[in-house]
Parts: C-alpha cells; structure tokens; sequence
C-alpha cells in the first residue's frame, strides 16, 4: 500500500507518498480502506521531531481517517466487511489501508461523507474528554475555548452551547471572530489585538470562567489561571511546553485545578471508553445536525505537505482533511 512517510524530521518538504507497510493486525483489529484522513497540530509535531511517537505506534502519520472496512479479526463483534466507519487511530491514518483498534471504530454518521466523517474522531473524544469528563462542564457554566477556528476549537463551541454552557473563545485573525459567533460563541476576542482575560471577566460580572480548554500551553498560563472562577478547571490539550512559572497563591485563592491531558497516549481502555461515550451522547447530535464538523479544506493525500504547510499558516478555519487518490 502507499502512504505518507518520511525519513528525517523536518519541514513539510519531508513528507512523501510511497509504499508503505502495514502493520499487522490483531483478532481484535480491523483494517480499514481509507478514503479520508483528518489533519491534527500533533502531525505537524511529529513531522518536525517535536511529538514523540507512542510505544507500538505506527510512524505513519495521522490520528484519525474515514473508509470501509476489508478485514475483520477473529474476536471482533458489531462490525463487517464493507462497513462505512470512522476511527480513532494511535497513527497510520496518511495511508491507503489503516489498522484500527475496534473498540475505536465509530460509524459514520447518516448524512456525512467521508470527508466530514475524518474531521471528527479526535475532535469529538478530545472535547468530551476535556471538557465533559475532565472539567464537567455542566449548564449554566462559562467556559474559555482557545482557538475556536481550529479543528478541536470549532468543535468545543458547538458542544459546550449544546451542553448549556455560555461560550467565551479566542481567535487568531480578525476575519474568524463572525464565524466562531455564527458557531454559537457569546463572546469572541481576536486574542492578538484586544486582552482576553479582561474580556472573560467582563462577560462572567468579574467571577471568571468555570473551565478554560487551553491549546496554547505555556504562554497563557498566568491569564488563564487569571480568568478562572472559583473551582474552575483549566485544562491543557497542547501547545508551548516550555517552563514556565504558576501562580499557586493565585490557584489556591480559587480553588482552581490545572490538568494537562493527552488522548494519544492513554491506554486502550480509556480510549475505547471515551469513543462509547461520544457515540452515545455527541452521535446522535451529529446525525440530527445539530452539532456539524466544520472542514476548511480538502486536499489529495499526495499533497499532504502543501496541507501542513497551510494548516501552520493559521487561515484554516476548521479542519483540513486528506482524501486518498
């Protein structure tokens, strides 16, 4: 099969469609005929030698992807030959064939593409995770999303209003702020031109935020632990992990809690419990169309340099989606 590979970290020039080898599978795996794989910021990391690739994880890139299914293991239940499915994947999904845990298969909901169907896995288990099962985002609640345009971000707005929570996100360019509010934000601050901490107390009369899903990492840790309200949970899904110092007066004062979390590298139980509970709970909401998966761009898998590159520039708003030739 081909895929994407390379052989040294670096620029997106690195990136090559080759023949690749798949890995084999176990009776509890399937293996999937990709049609669509979506794009993280963590490939883009692995790519430049800055993510270190889990244990047992293929070097392929790619976190999530869409396709049918061609294989099917011995101890597999639920799924067949043929099945229109989408996956969270440990890597490999830059691939013509992928090999996919079952336990972290999805069906791609009624209505969708395989396109749209990739721009979801790691979006959907990366917002329930953080902010359902780690912060417990509930009704009534502020939540702070940084980088509501991106992929994770665009999905964390339409999830915290469906889940009755009032929305407050930052963006990078001036151009995203109507678009994140057309999502459902309250309240949307170009974090380059006006202060977001000021912002958020604002908005919260001065009580500040209940949870804050932060991608940024080091750089907004003291506005971030600045904008949290009593109990508040600021949880880290990436970013600069540079040093960096925490105000602990100012985190005890608030009785706040810092977490930073990581989906690729939990181990398999964990991650087959957060796929039941988005097919649960956020499925259904997909199908009805209430919560979408918003995708800037499509681009054939051979070009997948070109699509790092644009996924780095910051314009995308949304995902950016690879579909195989």
């Amino acid at each position: 099969m081909r895929g994407i590979d390379f052989d040294e970290p670096g620029p997106p020039g690195v990136l090559t469609w080759r023949e690749t080898t798949l890995a084999e599978p176990s009776p509890s795996d399937v293996i999937v005929d990709v049609r669509a794989a979506g794009i993280n910021n963590a490939d883009l990391l692995q790519r430049e030698g800055r993510y270190p690739v889990p244990t047992g994880a293929p070097h392929v890139l790619g976190l999530e992807c869409a396709g049918t299914i061609s294989w099917v293991g011995d101890r597999v239940n639920g799924w067949s030959k043929g099945d229109r499915v989408c996956a969270l994947l440990g890597g490999g999904g830059y691939a013509e064939q992928a090999v996919v845990p079952a336990r972290q298969l999805l069906p791609i909901p009624r209505g969708l593409d395989f396109p749209q169907a990739a721009a979801l896995p790691e979006a959907s288990c990366t917002v329930y995770a953080n902010l359902t099962l780690k912060a417990h985002l509930r009704a009534g609640q502020w939540v702070l999303v940084h980088g509501g345009g991106s992929g994770i971000g665009t999905m964390a707005v339409q999830w915290a209003k469906v889940s009755g929570a009032r929305v407050i996100t930052t963006v990078g360019t001036h151009a995203k702020l109507d678009r994140v509010m057309r999502l459902g934000a309250d309240v949307a601050v170009d974090y380059r031109t006006d202060d977001f901490v000021t912002r958020a107390l604002d908005a919260t009369g001065g009580r500040g935020v209940d949870a804050i899903l932060d991608i940024a990492g080091a750089p907004f840790l003291r506005e971030n632990v600045e904008c949290l309200g009593p109990d508040g949970h600021l949880v880290i899904i990436g970013g600069t992990l540079a040093p960096t110092e925490l105000d602990l007066g100012l985190l005890f004062s608030k009785r706040a809690s810092v977490a930073a979390t990581s989906l690729r590298s939990r181990p398999p139980d964990q991650k087959a419990a957060i796929v039941a509970r988005v097919r649960e709970y956020m499925w259904p909401l997909i199908e009805q169309g209430v919560i979408a998966p918003v995708i800037d761009t499509v681009l054939p898998m051979p070009l997948a340099a070109e699509a790092h590159e644009f996924l780095h520039s910051g314009r995308a708003f949304g995902k950016v989606v690879l579909v195989t030739p």
